[in-house]
């Protein structure tokens, strides 16, 4: 017997079938649309990626040779803040899902941050005023689609991200389906308290959200109901927000336990267990994930919006390489940057800086710069803004963090993980199964209903695939440094 995972993340949806070793049996993925209305706007077709869904479970259990029979449950990771809002009676969304990335609420977080700052929300929800999360991505919804406002106070709609969406179609839909969420993605919306694990009156008033849009909040590790349709009789058992399912598929179970993911973006979480770490130097405090009855546990955590989306934008906006993974070989073209820094603050600067101002900028341009420099300052950019994050949570935490754990479809770039050491001065670990994702919901999924006993039997299965070890003089590391953060500054300030 295997379990089941569903990945729905930002370019792609996965479904990938695991063994007890952790081992991948199948995997089938398909790409969806990036929609860009205007320029800061992200949006994704709702209907689209359910329907993609559906493709990639039936061509994964096809190409084992499986049926969901063969699976004793499916558990659910996705990409977090992506905000879709449908109707309960057709299933149709309002709107095109808002994803995290979008910026078209800058306005809302100047509006609101007026009155007592970007960190007013903070002690509530450990997350600043944003683009980034839920909560403001709601409230746009509500005042500019026609209808929608009416109909959320009839009860007629429901608000979701895309697990909560997934799970609906996944048990019914307009027939029963369950609308539910777990505390990881619900801890990303900001509206909800980190203390009560409940959706807050208080701030759902602030933001003007009718409390009968919210799914019920429940653990990260629970059977929650049968499948029904494509998957037909499987329990679907775990919840996990992509960046907390990736910390568990890394078995960062114990407090100080770090990982980072470098994917569409770039997320380290610092594992702080049961203790909430306020931060004060521009992090994010977050549930890390709550496995059934047990106690919630927290983590800090730094983002970054644009990691692997810049390879992608070099690709497809440029025209510098044909596929992603050409990145490295242009890169290698080249001893060093030749002087240039690409700071891709494409939607604003996430952690640790919090400016929805900033835009990307390409720093220290001269005639000797070529593309293999510019591609080689894109991978280093991914690099820098990890060393920044790591730098924040070190003096937030007051630990030092001995290796870094990473996982995410970058890491397979050798440059990059060597580049990642010699700027971090520490080994950076690359685990024989970098599907980490994916792996950390089927774990929630498999706790769940037995299939794996207990956090030791998911330690066994984590090995080492490679490591890399630092060996940059600290005189090049600290004035390439300074030159990023330099660069880093000129970004800021370009959006009024």
């Amino acid at each position: 017997m295997y379990i089941g995972s569903i990945d729905q993340g930002t370019t792609s949806t996965r479904f990938i079938i695991f063994d007890k070793q952790g081992q991948i049996i199948s995997l089938a993925q398909k790409e969806h649309a990036q929609l860009y209305p205007q320029p800061g706007w992200v949006e994704h077709n709702p209907d689209e990626i359910w329907c993609n869904t559906k493709e990639v479970i039936q061509k994964a259990l096809k190409q084992a040779n499986l049926t969901p029979k063969d699976l004793v449950a499916v558990g659910i990771t996705n990409q977090r803040e992506t905000t879709v809002m449908w109707n309960r009676y057709t299933g149709k969304p309002y709107y095109n899902a808002l994803v995290w990335q979008d910026t078209r609420t800058s306005a809302l977080v100047t509006e609101l941050s007026a009155e007592a700052g970007p960190d007013r929300f903070r002690e509530q929800t450990g997350l600043p005023l944003a683009t980034y999360f839920s909560s403001l991505k709601i409230k746009w919804l509500l005042k500019n689609v026609a209808t929608l406002e009416k109909d959320a106070l009839k009860g007629e709609v429901l608000f979701g991200t895309m697990d909560t969406y997934l799970l609906w179609h996944l048990t019914g839909g307009m027939k029963g389906g369950l609308h539910l969420t777990d505390v990881t993605n619900a801890s990303r919306t900001q509206l909800m308290d980190l203390r009560t694990l409940q959706w807050d009156e208080g701030l759902l008033e602030t933001f003007g959200i009718p409390r009968s849009i919210l799914p019920k909040i429940r653990s990260s590790s629970e059977v929650y109901a049968t499948a029904k349709g494509v998957l037909e009789g499987v329990p679907l058992a775990g919840i996990l927000g992509d960046q907390q399912a990736a910390l568990v598929g890394q078995t960062c179970f114990r407090p100080g336990e770090a990982k980072n993911t470098y994917g569409t973006g770039c997320f380290m979480l610092l594992n702080t267990g049961d203790s909430l770490t306020q931060s004060t130097h521009g992090l994010v405090t977050t549930v890390a994930y709550q496995l059934g009855n047990q106690p919630v546990q927290y983590a800090l955590e730094g983002s970054v919006a644009i990691a692997g989306a810049l390879v992608q934008w070099l690709r497809d906006n440029l025209g510098l390489i044909e596929k992603s993974s050409d990145i490295e070989t242009l890169a290698r073209t080249v001893e060093d940057n030749g002087g240039c820094y690409f700071v891709p603050a494409f939607s604003g600067l996430y952690a640790p800086y919090w400016r929805s101002d900033a835009r990307g900028v390409v720093a220290g341009l001269t005639r000797f710069v070529t593309k293999g420099h510019l591609g080689r300052a894109a991978l280093e950019a991914t690099a820098f803004q990890t060393l920044e994050i790591l730098e924040a949570m070190e003096k937030d935490a007051g630990v030092r963090l001995s290796e870094l754990r990473v996982d995410g479809g970058m890491t397979v770039n050798e440059l990059l993980m060597q580049f990642q050491s010699d700027l971090l001065n520490v080994p950076v670990v690359r685990p024989t199964m970098i599907e980490t994702t994916a792996l950390g919901a089927a774990y929630a999924a498999g706790l769940a209903v037995g299939y794996w006993k207990d956090l030791d039997d998911l330690r066994q299965n984590w090995g080492i695939e490679k490591t890399w070890k630092p060996q940059m003089p600290r005189a090049k590391r600290n004035a390439m440094y300074r030159s990023w953060r330099k660069a880093v500054r000129r970004s800021f300030g370009w959006e009024e």
